[in-house]
């Protein structure tokens, strides 16, 4: 490598990061400026750049930053590390492309009116992708007991099980659209059809674990875009179902 120096100004702006990113990173030891000048100005090497690619990589991993100072502080060979997270983008970029040819199949034949296949509909789609997020917010025991069922299942019934959650978000939309309350029992009766799905794959869905992912549908922007592609407000309506639900029968 070279002997050049950036500054941190320089860094932040190629990185499409902030200077006070930098700094925080610095004061935390996960990215030590390579120098510091007279006047208190941070420089970085080159080395310091590919620690910089690597720490932006695993936050796009949803990493925390403990987490990422305990990956970096165990890799002896950088380039070997690199070329690893490499394949895993190259895999992910053929699995997005497929996501992205399923989307537009499903696209062209819903405007054209013709026959929906579930196979077309979710190639590219991997259920294991959100183990750590499951993992977190319930625990590693829930995520392995889901995991257990999903893996046992066969290919048709994985179709049919995705296919009946999605037959219930358009039930929910079409509620929505039709202005009808959360508490109604057109909407509750949808919501029961929503708590047997969930009691498919755990033992036990409890008041809590129900409530909780109805609040997740809201709070989390990839679900509500989920739901609100069937009108936007329907997260609302199914969280607001979902604690009426609740109330009533936990």
């Amino acid at each position: 490598m070279t002997g050049t120096h950036w500054s941190i100004q320089d860094i932040a702006r190629t990185a499409g990061t902030t200077s006070r990113t930098l700094r925080h990173y610095g004061q935390i030891g996960l990215l030590e400026p390579t120098r510091v000048g007279a006047n208190g100005y941070r420089y970085y090497d080159e080395h310091a750049l590919v620690r910089l690619q690597r720490i932006l990589l695993l936050r796009d991993l949803g990493l925390s930053l403990p987490s990422i100072a305990e990956v970096l502080d165990g890799e002896q060979d950088s380039a070997a590390a690199l070329r690893a997270h490499l394949e895993w983008l190259e895999q992910e970029r053929a699995r997005i492309g497929r996501q992205i040819e399923s989307v537009r199949t499903t696209l062209r034949k819903l405007e054209g009116g013709e026959q929906l296949m579930a196979d077309e509909m979710f190639d590219g789609f991997d259920h294991t992708q959100y183990e750590q997020e499951v993992t977190e917010r319930w625990s590693k025991e829930a995520y392995d007991r889901g995991n257990r069922w999903w893996s046992a299942l066969s290919e048709q019934e994985r179709k049919a099980f995705v296919q009946e959650q999605a037959d219930i978000a358009r039930d929910f939309g079409a509620a929505r659209a039709a202005g009808l309350a959360a508490d109604s029992d057109e909407v509750q009766a949808i919501t029961a059809r929503q708590y047997a799905w969930l009691e498919r794959s755990s033992e036990q869905v409890s008041k809590a674990y129900f409530t909780g992912l109805g609040d997740m549908y809201v709070a989390d922007p990839r679900f509500t875009a989920n739901y609100d592609k069937h009108g936007e407000g329907t997260a609302v309506l199914i969280r607001d179902a979902m604690h009426v639900y609740a109330d009533r029968n936990l």
